[in-house]
């Protein structure tokens, strides 16, 4: 408790403090503003643009993970040899910092030089090598980070779905063999159904790490200095406005603020929208 006190609980209300105040390369509030940071932040095409960049992350890594580690589950689920060592390969990855993985993306699998992983793999094909980390159209940087997040996170969420799946109880699988159902019939039928809790917070995890994500853009992207519009999320964008040149840490404090709210909002929303917490789940 005195852990989450010091280092949680109290930051957080420092920076609500913060963010009614004008605070230029100090934490202590200076000039009272009220809600004029805020405003500011909300008028910021920067910082609308940056929630623009989330919305697309979230496109591509939401749906993906989801199927990925449903599919990983239900393949670990089906194996009857060396289930565990397979459930702890998909899983390793998570153990690994993502930094560690992002700078190896970079370096090493999508460096951009022949000699990198992907462009040595493009070439026994006889396909050119490509810029991945260029920020010139198209923009493959994106796969760079998209493919990143993926390696990380599905082992992941691939054991909540395993564990939904260990729940399911076999006498529905054996009524339905009865009944002739099998393949697709048994998992629209019976599994996706069964495992609609379990689908649920996953989508909001997901959903809730997309808005957060931070590691894989800044340390792929870095290298640049600068961002284009599309290619810079939220807390990207809140880092450079609280620890740039400017040190802002008003504005800064104000758009993680507007930030938690959105996170809030949307969570209770799909919570809503999916039942999340009805009874029988």
């Amino acid at each position: 408790m005195l852990g989450l006190v010091v280092f949680v609980y109290l930051p957080i209300l420092w920076s609500v403090y913060l963010s009614f105040f004008d605070s230029y390369n100090t934490v202590t509030p200076t000039t009272f503003v009220g809600v004029g940071n805020y405003l500011d932040m909300l008028r910021d095409p920067a910082f609308r643009s940056s929630l623009l960049t989330f919305l697309a992350f979230a496109v591509f890594i939401v749906p993906t993970t989801f199927v990925l580690s449903l599919s990983a589950a239900l393949l670990v689920a089906r194996t009857r040899v060396m289930q565990s060592f397979f459930r702890s390969v998909f899983f390793l990855p998570t153990a690994c910092s993502y930094v560690v993985a992002a700078l190896i993306w970079k370096m090493s699998i999508f460096s951009g030089i022949r000699s990198g992983l992907a462009n040595a793999v493009l070439g026994w094909f006889g396909i050119e090598s490509i810029p991945w980390l260029s920020l010139a159209d198209p923009p493959w940087y994106w796969l760079v980070i998209v493919t990143a997040r993926l390696w990380l996170q599905v082992g992941f969420y691939m054991i909540l779905f395993l564990a939904g799946i260990q729940r399911i109880s076999p006498t529905l699988y054996e009524a339905a063999a009865i009944d002739g159902a099998e393949g697709w019939k048994v998992f629209r039928h019976i599994t996706l159904p069964q495992l609609r809790a379990t689908s649920t917070a996953v989508l909001l995890l997901l959903l809730i790490n997309a808005f957060q994500a931070f590691d894989e853009f800044y340390n792929i992207l870095s290298t640049f200095g600068t961002y284009p519009p599309y290619a810079r999320p939220p807390l990207v964008y809140l880092y450079y406005t609280a620890l740039g040149s400017g040190q802002d840490f008003g504005h800064g404090s104000a758009g993680a603020v507007i930030l938690t709210l959105i996170i809030a909002v949307v969570a209770v929303v799909q919570g809503r929208i999916l039942r999340l917490g009805d009874r029988g789940d």
